[in-house]
């Protein structure tokens, strides 16, 4: 069944190129960009006709300098470093997506199939600790995009960062949903003995009928908890991330999800709320409407009702948590959920007096 997008939508038929297996509806331009493309019917029903699945493209970026400095009081980190640009993943309400438009590529579904990683990251890496100045604080990876997407696989972008932090014994924060961080359990592992470690996993949801066009290519919401069982069980600190948070979509799972990740072996929890910067609100609306159009309506006037009557508020303190009577309930909830399963605790705080630069000289790219 097919349903008609309202005008707020705001993207037209010809942008909507629906493909099997992404979280995108369509490929709206970019808020940059100049140019504007549209498909046009040639009379023989082509805008109808089903797309075969859409490739993923990977290209290299050489990184001029690695480390990100955060000056934002929402973000409980100093220092971030994103291995990758665009996600494979494809979830479709990732506050990451409008970055894409920097690149004069789209949000939409280029922000999911034109990735692009980079090669010299240890390489920088290494440079930029062992500078005189540096100061040591704990890095997060998977700020932005997934550092254990689907092509990390193969490109080990990740992996070489983190070989590169234990050499320096520099604490770092993984966020992840996916399972591929099994791989590095070991090196993991010996890092968090030395308090240099630890791990968050983002846990939208239990559904897999939801999972599969939320969030397309993620691990399932089992083998996340499972692959969290695995850090717990080899002394990494897990916690979980319910995120976001979207009100009449997902919001009733919050204390089964917390329930699961305790199970697991988490021992801490933290949540956001949606946020919709930028291009976002109309990829969200398309996906709302198409997916769920009894219940879009309503769950629009949620999204306001904790957005001080927007779909989105960017100011420092609300953005992440929200306002309202409706935020308040979550939060609430959230916190004796937190209380009944033993997570309303602080996550270990990691070490960073055992920061050195190593005294060979290393070649960590071989």
């Amino acid at each position: 069944m097919t349903h008609r997008l309202p005008p707020s939508a705001d993207i037209s038929r010809s942008a909507r190129v629906n493909r099997t297996g992404r979280g995108a509806l369509s490929n709206p331009e970019g808020r940059f960009e100049t140019r504007a493309a549209e498909r046009i019917d040639d009379g023989w029903g082509s805008l109808d006709e089903a797309l075969p699945p859409l490739a993923t493209t990977v290209m290299p970026e050489m990184a001029r300098s690695i480390i990100s400095r955060n000056q934002s009081p929402d973000i409980p980190f100093e220092q971030s470093i994103n291995p990758y640009r665009g996600c494979e993943h494809g979830c479709l309400y990732c506050y990451a997506r409008p970055s894409h438009a920097y690149l004069n590529l789209s949000p939409g579904l280029d922000f999911e199939t034109k990735l692009f990683f980079k090669p010299n990251a240890a390489a920088q890496l290494e440079a930029e600790l062992s500078r005189p100045d540096y100061r040591c604080r704990p890095i997060t990876l998977g700020a932005n995009t997934d550092p254990y997407q689907p092509i990390e696989k193969r490109l080990h972008v990740t992996r070489d960062i983190l070989e590169v932090l234990r050499c320096f014994h520099h604490p770092v924060t993984i966020i992840t949903k996916s399972a591929l961080i099994e791989r590095d359990v070991e090196l993991l592992a010996e890092m968090a003995r030395e308090g240099l470690a630890k791990t968050l996993f983002s846990v939208t949801t239990l559904d897999n009928r939801l999972k599969r066009t939320l969030e397309p290519r993620t691990a399932s919401p089992a083998a996340r908890l499972a692959a969290l069982a695995a850090m717990s069980g080899a002394g990494i600190p897990a916690g979980v991330m319910v995120a976001p948070i979207i009100p009449g979509v997902n919001d009733s799972e919050i204390e089964a999800i917390l329930e699961r990740a305790a199970a697991a072996g988490a021992i801490s929890a933290n949540y956001t709320l949606l946020r919709l910067p930028y291009e976002l609100k109309a990829l969200f609306e398309e996906w709302l409407w198409t997916h769920m159009p009894l219940r879009a309506d309503h769950v629009l006037n949620l999204i306001r009702d904790i957005r001080g009557g927007r779909l989105n508020e960017s100011g420092f303190g609300k953005r992440m948590r929200g306002g309202g009577r409706y935020a308040e309930l979550i939060a609430q909830r959230f916190r004796l959920a937190c209380r009944r399963h033993g997570l309303d605790r602080r996550s270990p705080a990691l070490d960073s007096t055992q920061f050195r630069v190593p005294t060979a000289q290393m070649d960590l790219l071989d």
